[in-house]
């Protein structure tokens, strides 16, 4: 028997191990020069994202450095991402360009997580993501497609350039601001309020500029070892408990040895000058918080150079290392310390100014200070001007007992509670601004200061408010940009219809140096015989040849005030002081709390009216009257007559009930008539209008989309108006000239508002006479 053996040939499978070498091997066999070509695309939309976060987390060493290597940072990460996200789809076996599909990968998760990391909303996180990260692809696939035309170079060129071109414009779009008209051509009887000068121009004085600090500065050498006077630093250590050590790494103290640093603008009292040589009044000038290595000191020059040449020693203080940052945080306590330096550079300039040789040396009228702010600081300036209430145990600073702070502005400030408490000034004049357009402190919290100062009887202090319709938060310094909360979030803000920098810039130069004119000058003018800019702060409108073209509202009050309602002394609608007493009829009225655009209360109260559709479709008229049987309290110790009415206004139109068909419409038709009633029982009626149009409040759309306004920032935004006052002053003689036998003089004993028209709601509060 013969055997056969028979061999069969087995083909084995490649061990696993070898069939995914082989795999990552082939893991770019779809990535064409066509594809490489187009993750240029992906590649910019992931580094503008890089960009943008570069500018939110500044290294001090200057936005074209940290932009360069926040870009490195992330092409590497792009780099090396991309090639594992090739292997990766290699290996799972999905046949498309992996290195292009690794770049698209790359730029949804990073640029999602950039946004989302910087307080956006995880739903806007994702189409942010996804829409730049489209946008990118496509603008890539574009670009590779030109490249493969067969067209001259320089047509491609071209057509690469027009592609950059397009995307660097829909990139930085929301950045664009108008321009309009300095020089309104709306009011065409402006000229009867106008005085003589325009405040914003220059005044007769040279500007010399020197700078004080403490020789130690690491990063503006004007305050290091090329500063002009030497200041000694100061111990905070009593406020500020935590301080970290990345910050004292920045910038090379810590609480316990803070710099007084300070940017000096002053009258040159040299040849060629008006010939005065002082002393002058002392402006100090405080930055808010920002960024920290993005310094805000300097962004105030436009104010100090003004100011110094129409006579004042202006200083801009450095409090940089109080300011927020991305990498070390913000020092705990930073509100109050903030005060509390600008009393420390009142005292450095107190012993400058007492030192002979010094350029200081009795340049400086310590009688009259002014102090301004912006932000924070704005809020700092306030506490400073009464710093017996929040610094009355620092035995550091009893030497500012002979220091006179006669006026404070805030610019956009914050209104915090600070040591459980407010600040509340007493006989110094008060000035704020602020901007409708406010992307960060977006409520007027000057407001709540102005509310919450008073004066003396017969003060010759003043307070006086403006609210701009255009204006947002940033652009009053000219250091911080458009944005006014930083990037990348600050790219989802819109700019669109907000006034141009230096127009903005205009209003703050022009209100700021008639204060001060008004609160630190004003026995030099009475001297020279200058006019007043008084009628500036009363009504708005006597400025308007001076400020850009848009809305604006703004209230006024002095020590010559005498209040007629206030309704802060009790809950009873129908009383009010002085014996007079309240009614109203075909109207809803309640005395309320005046509120802001989150409908948080301010320190005040106000009668509301609200005329409703029924009355109005009724045609019935609607009243609100103040009576007085002896007659209305009135001017001076000797019962002078009054010679001007005085009341402000808010309109609360966007609260009118939504079903009043056509309810806002209709309010703003709707008519407002006051109506005086004198002595011998004569009344004479006037139509509001007839002194001042009603303007409608402003309603701001803060950011690039609506469903942003109702989500971005814990829904921050989504509410476009608050309701703002004015200040109605309306001449009693205007009344004695409407109605014959009208005659202030014995008295009033009856003031009556008058709705007419269709349904409105309105505020009245601080209803008086001058």
């Amino acid at each position: 028997m013969e055997l056969q053996v028979l061999t069969e040939l087995v083909l084995q499978k490649p061990m696993l191990r070898y069939r995914l070498i082989r795999r990552i091997q082939g893991a770019y066999r779809y990535d064409t020069a066509y594809w490489r070509f187009a993750a240029a695309g992906p590649w910019g939309a992931g580094m503008f994202a890089f960009m943008l976060l570069a500018l939110g987390m500044p290294t001090g060493l200057g936005s074209a450095f940290d932009m360069l290597l926040f870009v490195l940072t992330g092409t590497m990460g792009m780099f090396a991402a991309a090639h594992a996200a090739a292997a990766l789809l290699a290996l799972i076996g999905i046949p498309v360009p992996r290195l292009f599909a690794g770049t698209v990968l790359y730029d949804l998760i990073v640029i999602f997580f950039i946004f989302y990391y910087n307080d956006v909303p995880l739903a806007a996180a994702a189409v942010i993501s996804g829409a730049a990260t489209l946008a990118g692809a496509i603008a890539g696939l574009i670009a590779a497609w030109i490249v493969r035309l067969r067209v001259p170079l320089r047509a491609k060129t071209g057509l690469l350039a027009a592609l950059a071109l397009f995307g660097l414009t829909a990139a930085v779009w929301p950045e664009v601001s108008p321009q309009t008209d300095l020089m309104p051509a709306s009011l065409t009887a402006s000229g009867a309020f106008e005085p003589a000068d325009n405040p914003a121009n220059p005044g007769p004085y040279r500007v010399s500029t020197l700078y004080y600090g403490s020789g130690k500065d690491r990063w503006q050498p004007e305050f290091g070892k090329e500063t002009d006077l030497r200041s000694a630093s100061v111990d905070a250590s009593a406020y500020i408990k935590n301080w970290p050590r990345l910050r004292t790494w920045f910038w090379g103290y810590d609480q316990r040895a803070l710099p007084v640093n300070g940017r000096v603008w002053m009258p040159d009292a040299g040849k060629g000058n008006s010939g005065y040589a002082g002393p002058y009044s002392l402006v100090l000038i405080v930055h808010g918080n920002h960024l920290m290595e993005d310094f805000s000191d300097g962004g105030y020059a436009y104010l100090g150079e003004l100011l110094a040449s129409r006579g004042y020693v202006a200083v801009s203080v450095d409090e940089n290392f109080l300011n927020y940052s991305a990498w070390s945080g913000i020092p705990d306590n930073d509100m109050k310390v903030r005060a509390w330096m600008l009393l420390k550079h009142l005292q450095q300039i107190g012993e400058f100014a007492a030192e002979p040789g010094n350029p200081l040396y009795g340049k400086i009228d310590f009688g009259q200070i002014a102090l301004i702010g912006h932000s924070r600081g704005g809020q700092a300036a306030a506490m400073a001007a009464d710093y017996r209430n929040w610094f009355g145990s620092d035995a550091s600073l009893q030497s500012l007992d002979s220091f006179r702070i006669q006026a404070a502005v805030a610019i956009a400030p914050t209104d915090k509670k600070v040591d459980n408490k407010y600040t509340r000034l007493r006989d110094v004049s008060y000035l704020t601004l602020q901007g409708a357009r406010d992307g960060d402190v977006n409520d007027f919290d000057g407001d709540r200061q102005y509310m919450r100062t008073t004066f003396s009887r017969a003060s010759d202090k003043f307070k006086a408010s403006l609210y701009i319709a255009d204006a947002n938060h940033s652009q009053f310094n000219s250091s911080w940009g458009a944005s006014d909360v930083s990037y990348p979030k600050g790219i989802l803000l819109s700019r669109s219809g907000m006034l141009a920098p230096d127009e903005q810039r205009e209003i703050a130069k022009v209100y700021i140096s008639a204060f001060l004119e008004e609160t630190l000058q004003r026995q030099e003018q009475e001297q020279q015989e200058q006019e007043s800019y008084l009628a500036l702060f009363q009504d708005y409108r006597a400025g308007m040849s001076w400020l850009p073209d848009t809305d604006y509202y703004n209230r006024f009050e002095s020590g010559s005030f005498i209040p007629w309602a206030r309704f802060d002394e009790d809950t009873n609608r129908a009383s009010i002081p002085g014996g007079g007493k309240a009614e109203a009829s075909g109207l809803i009225w309640t005395e309320q709390n005046a509120k802001n655009r989150h409908n948080v209360s301010k320190p005040t109260r106000g009668i509301v009216l609200e005329r409703s559709e029924s009355v109005a479709r009724g045609g019935a008229g609607s009243v609100y009257a103040l009576q007085w049987e002896q007659g209305a309290p009135v001017p001076g110790p000797g019962g002078s007559a009054p010679e001007w009415l005085s009341f402000s206004l808010a309109a609360l139109n966007h609260e009118l009930e939504p079903n009043d068909s056509g309810a806002a419409d209709a309010a703003a038709s709707a008519e407002i008539s006051v109506e005086l009633t004198d002595g011998h029982g004569t009344s004479a009626v006037l139509p509001l209008s007839a002194f001042m149009d009603r303007a409608p409040l402003p309603e701001t759309t803060f950011t690039i989309h609506p469903w942003l306004e109702r989500n971005l920032s814990e829904g921050k935004y989504k509410h476009p108006t608050e309701a703002v006052f004015q200040t109605c002053r309306l001449p009693l003689a205007a009344f004695a000239a409407a109605k014959p036998g009208f005659d202030p003089s014995p008295g009033i004993t009856r003031l009556a508002f008058r709705l007419n028209g269709g349904p409105a709601k309105i505020m009245l509060d601080n209803i008086g006479v001058y």
